[in-house]
C-alpha cells in the first residue's frame, strides 16, 4: 500500500522531528510492578514463615517427647518398686545415681525402706526436669515425692536421677 492511503501512517520526516508520542506508554506498568513486588513478598513471607513455623513445631514436639519419657520412666520405675523388682527399678537409674550407688547397695537401701504400695505420676515440669509423685507406703500412709530427671547421654531417653 503506497503512503497516504487510509490505515497507513507516513513515513517519519527528517532529524529534528517530534515522535508520535514523548515517552512509552505506560499502560498497566505500574500494577504489573505492584503485583510482581506482592508476588516475591509472598514467597519470602512463605519461606521465612514456613521455617519459623518447623522451629516452632520442632521445640513443641520435643517438649512433648521429654514430657512423655519423663513420665514413662517414673511410672517403670514406681511399678518396679511396687512389684519388688530391686533390680529393674536399678535399671530406670541415670548413670550418675549408679557411680553414687551400686546395684547391691540400692537394692539393700530399698528392701529396707517402707515399701511402696500406690503412686500417682503429676505431670513433668520440663525447665527442672522434675515430675512430683504421690506416693501411698505400705500401711496407707501418703507421702509426696519429687523425681529429678537426667537425659540419658546415649539414648537420648530420660532416666530417674534421684527421688526427694
Amino acid at each position: 500500500m503506497p503512503p497516504g492511503e487510509p490505515g497507513v501512517p507516513a513515513p517519519p520526516q527528517g532529524p529534528g522531528v517530534a515522535p508520535p508520542f514523548a515517552a512509552p506508554p505506560t499502560e498497566g506498568g505500574r500494577a504489573r510492578l505492584w503485583l510482581g513486588l506482592g508476588v516475591g513478598a509472598l514467597a519470602v513471607l512463605l519461606c521465612c514463615g514456613g521455617g519459623g513455623a518447623a522451629v516452632v513445631g520442632l521445640a513443641v514436639s520435643n517438649v512433648q517427647a521429654v514430657e512423655e519419657q519423663g513420665r514413662a520412666v517414673t511410672d517403670d520405675y514406681y511399678q518396679a518398686l511396687v512389684a519388688k523388682d530391686w533390680s529393674k527399678a536399678y535399671d530406670q537409674l541415670c548413670d550418675d545415681a549408679r557411680r553414687r550407688e551400686s546395684r547391691r547397695e540400692f537394692e539393700q537401701r530399698v528392701a529396707t525402706e517402707p515399701q511402696v504400695s500406690g503412686y500417682r505420676v503429676g505431670e513433668v515440669d520440663t525447665t527442672t526436669l522434675t515430675v512430683p509423685v504421690d506416693v501411698t507406703l505400705a500401711g496407707g500412709k501418703r507421702e509426696a515425692q519429687t523425681v529429678t530427671l537426667a537425659p540419658d547421654q546415649q539414648t537420648g531417653g530420660m532416666e530417674v536421677c534421684g527421688v526427694s
